[in-house]
């Protein structure tokens, strides 16, 4: 049976991504019915592209959960892609989303969470906290005899997204240098947003007895990129894929605000969520890599750092530019 999916904040860089590869990937449109694109958003350039494309543009407004039940059920939803979107009230907004898949009654349910939320600290870092609740709310609903949601779920952590290191563009062409406020003692591993893309394209196509594909039903797939780089290493690779020299430098966490504050238009909220995930790095929490799940799920290998500045290597250049909305756009990479 063909599968439906709903994507929520499709609209947004992640949703926009997993909406368009398995609209256009042939391994993946072949395995579903239809997509639905659930945006804040559906006059936007990506609600447009994302129709004209195929998908269906459903607006999403916040606040009217029983609309949005009844919009589900008559899109035929039996799939959704759970993505809280980047607005000020992304907590509210997600839980509204959980609850309203729970009572349409939508059996599969991928949710899209963020590595380290498991490290995070409640004073220190409550944007990343917030996942775990968030997570929790989705999988309480195994255990709840009532409601087919629990049915089949899936959690994907995603790692720091390498894109957002081209926030930092400007530095780069102008003085040469990557600024980030991640101290010189400790690594972490960006992911590539093409990389976790794939992931979910293939978990929300995947199919199995009880809903999704047994091997992906029930798991918590944690996804960093493929090796773990301090600033240094990160300028390193940045230099070759330039072909120019490229220097690391360690800012403080209040630079990192300006340099947040000039050069992003993503709400106040999405900035503390990064200057919170380079705290963690700071402390030391970031000094793992996990690949296993892509590996086992998608047969491929996750974009290295020298390959992810080679494809934007554009961007970082003078005559580079953003996607309109303050962020750049993110590039698929090629799949196997």
């Amino acid at each position: 049976m063909s599968r439906n999916i709903c994507i929520t904040a499709a609209d947004g860089q992640t949703g926009f991504l997993i909406a368009e590869l398995i609209l256009t990937d042939p391994n993946f449109s072949k395995k579903i019915s239809s997509v639905a694109a659930l945006t804040l958003h559906p006059t936007s350039a990506k609600s447009k592209e994302l129709g004209q494309l195929g998908a269906n543009v459903v607006p999403h407004k916040p606040g009217r959960e029983r609309e949005m039940v009844q919009t589900l059920k008559q899109i035929g939803c039996d799939t959704i892609c759970l993505i809280p979107p980047t607005h000020k009230e992304k907590y509210d907004i997600t839980v509204e989303l959980v609850n309203t898949a729970k009572k349409a009654g939508v059996p599969n349910v991928l949710f899209l969470s963020s590595a380290g939320c498991d490290l995070a600290e409640h004073q220190k870092q409550p944007r990343l906290r917030e996942f775990i609740e968030l997570e929790t709310l989705v999988m309480s609903s195994k255990g709840d005899p009532n409601t087919p949601t629990g049915h089949s779920p899936c959690i994907i952590r995603a790692g720091f997204y390498a894109e957002n290191l081209l926030l930092y563009a400007p530095q780069a062409q102008k003085e040469g240098i990557l600024p980030l406020p991640i101290g010189t003692n400790h690594k972490f591993a960006p992911v590539a947003l093409g990389d976790i893309a794939q992931l979910a394209a293939h978990v929300l196509t995947g199919k199995g007895k009880h809903g999704f594909d047994d091997r992906h039903r029930g798991q918590l797939m944690v996804l960093t990129g493929p090796k773990l780089t301090s600033g240094s290493e990160l300028a390193t690779s940045a230099s070759k894929a330039l072909d120019t020299e490229m220097a690391f430098e360690s800012i403080s966490e209040s630079e990192a605000r300006k340099v947040l504050h000039t050069q992003s238009h993503s709400d106040d909220s999405e900035k503390q969520y990064l200057l919170e995930y380079y705290s963690l790095v700071r402390e030391g929490k970031t000094n793992y890599i996990s690949t296993t799940a892509f590996h086992d799920v998608t047969g491929g290998h996750p974009m290295e750092p020298d390959d992810f500045f080679r494809v934007y290597a554009d961007e970082m250049r003078p005559r580079g530019g953003s996607d309109g909305n303050g962020e750049h756009s993110a590039k698929k990479r090629r799949y196997k």
